[in-house]
């Protein structure tokens, strides 16, 4: 992946973009650059992480963060929050948390007009939130965040409570401890746009956070966009144009993930229990549109969804036994089908 931080320069479209749109476009390609020097004040390296966190952003989706403890990943969405001007919640899940905790209930409390049930807002009215090692906590209460991921709202005694827009759920995994933890149910981890893995550092980067957190305390965070510019790149990333047989490219790669189907490749059929649905296939549309924008471009390229292959399809993938007994893992089998599936043009 493309991990640049020169702003581009937006490109001449066939698409015609009305002037408002073309200002917010542009807004946005400088913004990106800003965006990476506020995060350098507290984060070091990780730049495609930052990439994918900004493209599920601004395409309006959830994230799951995958990475060891001490990566700072609670530092690095707290720091996005703060350049996005977001209000922001993080809840740590733990084996005795339960969905009221995370949704609200409600509470007799005296009135003027005397005794009356009102509902008290849990932390997931916020625009942010930081869903803390996810996986330590029962299906039922993971289960709690199903319907504000899918419909932004929550409902209470048959109440509905709209949630604050725009919202998004970031949740973190640790992959190494998994004694005590509950497996996430696969209908909530379709529910992500991305599982974005966060990895150790390089050396010089390593050493660079290592100075910078014992030397001095970090410079302070400065707010470069609101909530309601969000909500209007949310309408431009929808506005850019894909040709149709780059969805194709989408929905193949999606379907060839799927075992015991017409075409599907013969590695597929030997390491695969399930594949990835039509929300994969969205998501990387989607994205890709997101991508487009951020690169600079008012159109979609194949390169744009191959980047995205893997974030996307990763947490919708399950492996079988077979593959975990030949150590293969999910990215080796995206790899694969990205060399299986050709790209639109090629021979």
């Amino acid at each position: 992946m493309n991990t640049t931080t020169e702003t581009p320069e937006l490109e001449k479209s066939a698409v015609d973009l009305h002037q408002s749109d073309r200002q917010a476009v542009e807004r946005l390609v400088r913004g990106r650059t800003q965006i990476e020097a506020e995060l350098g004040k507290a984060i070091v390296g990780q730049k495609d992480v930052i990439e994918q966190i900004l493209i599920a952003l601004f395409a309006g989706g959830h994230c799951l963060l995958t990475g060891a403890p001490g990566l700072a990943k609670t530092l690095l969405v707290k720091s996005i929050s703060q350049i996005f001007h977001l209000k922001f919640q993080r809840v740590q899940f733990t084996p005795d948390l339960m969905p009221a905790d995370i949704t609200g209930t409600e509470i007799l409390q005296d009135t003027g007009e005397g005794r009356k049930m009102l509902f008290v807002r849990g932390p997931i009215f916020a625009n942010m939130i930081l869903a803390d090692e996810i996986n330590r906590t029962p299906p039922k209460t993971q289960a709690a965040l199903l319907e504000a991921m899918q419909e932004h709202q929550v409902t209470a005694s048959g109440v509905r409570h709209v949630l604050d827009e725009p919202f998004f759920v970031l949740a973190t995994q640790n992959p190494i401890e998994m004694e005590g933890t509950y497996p996430l149910p696969e209908a909530q981890l379709d529910r992500f746009m991305f599982n974005v893995v966060m990895d150790y550092l390089p050396e010089d980067d390593e050493v660079a956070v290592v100075q910078q957190t014992t030397s001095r305390r970090s410079e302070t965070i400065q707010p470069l966009f609101t909530a309601e510019d969000i909500l209007r790149f949310h309408e431009l990333v929808r506005e850019v144009p894909i040709a149709e047989n780059l969805v194709r490219y989408a929905v193949r790669l999606a379907a060839a993930s799927r075992p015991q189907q017409k075409n599907t490749p013969g590695f597929i059929n030997d390491w695969v229990s399930w594949g990835a649905g039509t929300r994969a296939c969205q998501f990387l549309t989607l994205g890709a549109k997101a991508r487009a924008l951020l690169k600079g471009r008012t159109h979609v390229s194949a390169e744009d969804i191959r980047v995205l292959a893997a974030p996307v399809l990763r947490h919708r993938i399950l492996v079988n036994y077979r593959a975990e007994g030949e150590g293969t893992s999910v990215d080796e089998v995206i790899r694969r089908l990205l060399e299986t599936v050709k790209e639109p043009g090629s021979a």
